[in-house]
């Protein structure tokens, strides 16, 4: 049987791998993106709702209004399973510190109002769907780096501080929606290194056989998402489905 999904930031690589690999296996999709659908996409599977450039950098009020309209469009389908799939590590103005002596207020800004912000505010708006609807599950992408406990190279200051967020995000308030809905499942999950343009100057680096296409990480975010249970919430999952520390 098939089953409805919800994809925030289908945009980006991994959220376009998950729309496609959903797809494929006949489910019917949901996808928000700042972009428009790539035409290779295309399908009456896909209700593909665009936020604009201007939506996403207005102030406060507007932006949370212009999140709040798109959400309830999407949720009208009654999503089974969402993702949360917003990431923002580097461009070309910004690259990960390596030391505490590069840091500045302007990444670290823009690093918390992308990966903790955007998804706080996608959580807001869906609360009251995911607080009614029976074995809802969310899936927010997060990173290992963002585990306190597990940090051990140091550096990447903004990063790791944005992750460490989102995962007390996360955390916080799956508690709360376990307190309407038993049966809702709400996560943090590490992807994986996926060869997307967020891993891209950092590929040279990475073992053999570790970096994943997005068609492979996708499939094995589906699996872990297909297992979750209420009993696995408020965890920051591996991309295998194990558990990481905070």
């Amino acid at each position: 049987m098939s089953e409805q999904i919800l994809i925030i930031g289908a945009g980006s690589g991994i959220g376009q791998g998950l729309v496609q690999h959903y797809l494929q296996q006949g489910d019917q999709v949901q996808a928000i993106s700042r972009g428009a659908c790539p035409p290779a996409l295309a399908t009456t599977a896909l209700n593909w709702l665009q936020l604009t450039e201007a939506d996403v950098a207005s102030k406060e009020d507007a932006q949370e209004s212009a999140i709040n309209s798109v959400v309830t469009e999407a949720v009208a389908a009654r999503p089974d399973i969402v993702f949360i799939c917003q990431g923002w590590l580097h461009d070309n103005q910004y690259g990960p510190e390596k030391t505490l002596r590069q840091l500045t207020a302007a990444q670290m800004q823009k690093s918390f109002a992308i990966n903790v912000v955007q998804p706080a505010l996608y959580l807001k708006a869906l609360f009251g769907y995911l607080t009614r609807q029976q074995q809802v599950k969310v899936l927010v992408l997060s990173a290992k780096v963002g585990s306190i406990t597990d940090n051990q190279l140091g550096g990447w200051y903004s990063y790791r501080a944005s992750k460490a967020a989102i995962n007390m995000l996360v955390k916080t308030s799956s508690i709360e929606l376990g307190r309407y809905n038993k049966t809702a499942t709400l996560v943090s999950l590490h992807p994986g290194t996926t060869d997307t343009a967020l891993s891209a100057p950092f590929q040279a680096n990475i073992p053999t056989g570790q970096l994943q296409s997005t068609a492979a990480t996708a499939k094995r975010l589906a699996m872990v998402a297909a297992n979750l249970t209420s009993e696995h919430s408020g965890q920051l999952l591996n991309w295998d489905g194990t558990v990481l520390p905070f």
